[in-house]
Formats: structure tokens, sequence, C-alpha cells
């Protein structure tokens, strides 16, 4: 590996000119209902990202392969009250919207605020908002709380976004899976079904079906607890029987590919640092990587 800089995604030296790549940081935490410790996950992301390869077999040389990754200046948290924060989130990521985000937390509760950033420059009705989880944060509220972690979806579909898939989903309550068997614009694919030895490959393969097909701007939303807590050992709530890491890989490499599709950037969020084994932030790292590495191959082909 080159020799890296540190603080920046990768290791990679800043350059002057416009980003192509923007990695911004949002150390967000005030809804967590269990494990605490998201609001260390970005930095800690960046720095295990140095670690990472610059090779990425989609790609014709290593990254940033002739592109600008800029990493940005983390948010600053200021605020005195939840909404606060949350419009400070919004101002943050409104600031970047000229380049591909990459977007580290944080707690998904900050989902929402990428939303109304979002909405300043498209439509959300036709937005697909593709949901990478292990629970469906279709509640209404947990604890009176409407903006917690566990609402980011039903909020954002509040907001106005259009459509929402779902995948990994395995822990959820009986009014989440009401509101799923009622609410045309989510769909789900639970973790059960696509896990299933008997028949799971076909629910997969409709999974990856369904992306390829796929019309108009997307943004991937990728909770790290969707993985199996193999990988994510510290998120803020580990949860079993998760996606693979590969099946995020090809997930996030379908998305790059669907011809249709207009991906205006991602997040990953719940990234809760372990200085034991690191193995979270890592894994964190390396899907933020491949997100890069994915729409960076996209734009290639687009230009060439």
């Amino acid at each position: 590996m080159t020799e890296s800089v540190e603080g920046t995604f990768l290791g990679l030296p800043e350059n002057e000119g416009p980003a192509d790549v923007t990695i911004l940081s949002v150390p967000y935490e005030l809804t967590t209902s269990y494990g605490q410790g998201t609001c260390d996950g970005p930095s800690a992301a960046i720095q295990a990202s140095s670690q990472v390869e610059l090779y990425d077999p989609l790609l014709p040389k290593d990254l940033p392969c002739g592109f600008n990754l800029h990493t940005a200046q983390p948010w600053n948290g200021e605020g005195s009250s939840l909404q606060e924060q949350l419009s400070g989130i919004t101002n943050y990521v409104s600031q970047h919207e000229a380049s591909f985000p990459v977007i580290l937390g944080g707690e998904h509760g900050m989902l929402p605020a990428i939303m109304q950033a979002i909405a300043k420059k498209i439509d959300l009705n036709e937005l697909t908002l593709i949901q990478i989880d292990a629970h469906a944060d279709l509640r209404d509220e947990l604890e009176g709380d409407p903006d917690s972690h566990a609402c980011a979806a039903r909020r954002s579909l509040d907001l106005g976004v259009g459509k929402i898939l779902q995948i990994g989903i395995r822990a959820f309550a009986r009014e989440e899976a009401k509101f799923l068997s009622e609410d045309q614009r989510v769909d789900a694919w639970l973790a059960r079904d696509v896990l299933n030895p008997c028949g799971g490959e076909k629910i997969w393969l409709d999974w990856l079906n369904t992306l390829s097909k796929i019309e108009g701007p997307v943004w991937l939303t990728l909770d790290i607890d969707g993985l199996d807590a193999a990988y994510v050992p510290t998120t803020g709530t580990p949860v079993p029987g998760g996606l693979t890491f590969w099946q995020v890989i090809q997930t996030i490499e379908t998305i790059a590919s669907a011809s249709g599709i207009q991906w205006i950037g991602a997040d990953v969020s719940e990234i809760v640092p372990d200085p034991h084994n690191r193995v979270t932030e890592f894994t964190a790292a390396m899907l933020a990587t491949k997100i890069v590495a994915a729409h960076l191959a996209r734009r290639l082909e687009d230009e060439s």
C-alpha cells in the first residue's frame, strides 16, 4: 500500500479542485436504545480505512483511480435540542451536494435529516431508498420519541420518499409487520427468507433482479447491523441471522451496474468501534470503500 495520510479516508492525500466523492462524518448519537458508541464510529471507520487495500476488481487502477476523493471535516454536533441537531445534519449534508456523498455515522436516526438535504435537489417521491438493516425502522415512535432511530424509515416516508426496498430485516415489532403488509411504498426481503437453505437462493435472486430494474434516483442506507453479528459484533444492536458480507457487496455492485439508476449517494450507519478487535469499524470501512469503487466504476462506464 502507498503511504497513508492520517485522518483522510483510505489515507489518500487531499487534492485541489472539485470532489468526485466526499466522505462525510456524522457522529450523531441521541436516541440509541441499547449499545452506545455510534458517535465514535465515523472517526474509527476512517482510521480503519487506512488499512483497506486500494485495489478493486471493478476499476482499471487503484483508488482513487484518477478521481478526487475528499474527506470533509466532521459535522460539528452543535444544537441544544434533538431537532436543532437534525437540522444541523441537514445543513451539513447540503453543503456537499455537488459530489457523490458517502456519509459515515452515527446512529440511523440521522436518515430523515439526510433525506431533507436530498429533498433540496430532487423530488423525494421519485426516490427509491434501498435499506440494508436488521430492523425495519418503521415504528411511529419508540418510548414516546418519533425521531428515534427505530423510526428512521417511517419518518423518511413522511418526508415524501416514494419507495423503500428493505433487506436483512429480522427484528421488528407487530406494528411494523402490519405496516409492511399494508403500505405499498415498502417492500421487504426478510433475512429468514433470503437465508433459508430451502428456497433462499430464489428469493435472493429476486432481490438482485428487483434492484437491476429500478428507474430513477436511488439512495443506499446501510445500517451495518443488517449484516450478521459475526461481522459487526459491536454495532448498536447486533442481531444474529443477518446477511453475509458478500451479499452486501453484491447488493452494492448491483446498484452501481443497474442501467436505469441514478445513484446519488449512500450512508453507512450504526458503526460502534471496539478497540479490542476492530472488526466492526473495519467491516464498515471496507463497505464504504466498495461503495466508492462501485460508484466510480459506473462513472467510468458512463464516460466511456
